[in-house]
C-alpha cells in the first residue's frame, strides 16, 4: 500500500473531502446561521431568449421507457461508440428532466427528479448540442425552473474548430456524441449552510444526477459515458465560467449507439 505521505504537500490531506465531519460543523457559524441572504435557486439566465423545452408531460408519454427500471438497471453501461443518429428535442427534454427536472418549487428550494444535500442543488446544467433535432449547433444552458435552454454561443462563434475545442476540454472524451452534458458547481449554495461539508455533499449530488442520466439513456435507446477526466481551465473557459465560483466537475457524452454489429 503506498504511503501518502509520500505524495505531494498539498494532495495528502485531501481525503478529509470523502469523511463526515458533521460534528464540527455543529461548532460552525455558517452563514445560514448568521442570516446571510440565500444564493439564487438557479443561475440567472444571460440572453434575452430562452427556448421553452417541449412540456415534460407529454415528453414522458411520447418518449417513455419501453423497459423496466430493472432492464434498465440491468443495461446500464459506458458507451463510447456512438453513431450519426441525431437526439429528438423530445429525447434530450426527457433527459434534462431526469437529471434537473424540478417536481416542486417553494422561495426556499427546490424538490427534483435528484437528490441533493438540504436540497441545495449546487450543480448547473450545460449542453454542447452537436446533433440535436431542431437546435442550432452549439453551447446551452438548462434552466430548470423554467425547463428552458438558452444558447450561449453557436458553434460558429467558436470557430471552424469548435469539435477540437471540444475535445482538448473533455480529454478526447466527447467520443463523437450528438450533445454533451457538462455540469458545474456553483459551491455556495451549499457553502452557506454546511461550510466545509458542502464539498463532500457536491460530490455525491453529482453521482446521483449521473447515475440518472445513465438510466434515463438506456430508458430511450440512447448511451451515455460518466467523464471525470477532462482539462480544468479549458472546460471552464469553453462555458465561459470564472473557475471561483463556478466551475466544471462532471462531464458526460450522450447519443444514440452504434451497432456493434
Amino acid at each position: 500500500m503506498q504511503n501518502i505521505n509520500t505524495w505531494p504537500e498539498g494532495l495528502k490531506h485531501g481525503r478529509w473531502i470523502l469523511k463526515s465531519n458533521w460534528n464540527e460543523l455543529s461548532l460552525f457559524e455558517t452563514d445560514r446561521k448568521k442570516n446571510t441572504p440565500r444564493p439564487p435557486l438557479q443561475k440567472a439566465p444571460s440572453t434575452d431568449t430562452v427556448l421553452a423545452l417541449p412540456a415534460i408531460d407529454s415528453v414522458r408519454k411520447g418518449v417513455g421507457s419501453t423497459i423496466s427500471l430493472n432492464e434498465a438497471i440491468h443495461a446500464r453501461q459506458s458507451r463510447r461508440k456512438f453513431s450519426d443518429e441525431a437526439l429528438s428535442l423530445d429525447e434530450l427534454a426527457y433527459l434534462l428532466w431526469a437529471t434537473q427536472g424540478v417536481r416542486k418549487k417553494t422561495d426556499k428550494i427546490t424538490l427534483r427528479t435528484v437528490p441533493s444535500g438540504g436540497a441545495r442543488h449546487p450543480l448547473e446544467s450545460y449542453l454542447f448540442v452537436q446533433r440535436v433535432e431542431g437546435l442550432k449547433p452549439g453551447l446551452y444552458h438548462y434552466l430548470p425552473l423554467d425547463h428552458g435552454l438558452e444558447l450561449l454561443k453557436p458553434a460558429e462563434d467558436f470557430g471552424e474548430e469548435s469539435d477540437k475545442l471540444l475535445d482538448e476540454a473533455l480529454l478526447a472524451h466527447n467520443f463523437g456524441a450528438a450533445a454533451s452534458f457538462i455540469w458545474t458547481a456553483i459551491p455556495y449554495r451549499s457553502e452557506r449552510a454546511y461550510a466545509f461539508e458542502a464539498y463532500r455533499l457536491i460530490l455525491l449530488d453529482a453521482g446521483h444526477l449521473c447515475q440518472n442520466l445513465y438510466l434515463a439513456c438506456e430508458a430511450i435507446g440512447a448511451g451515455t459515458c460518466a467523464v471525470g477526466a477532462f482539462d480544468q481551465e479549458k472546460s471552464d473557459r469553453l462555458l465561459g465560467v470564472d473557475g471561483q465560483d463556478e466551475f466544471v466537475v462532471y462531464a458526460a457524452p450522450v447519443g444514440k449507439p452504434k451497432s456493434e454489429v
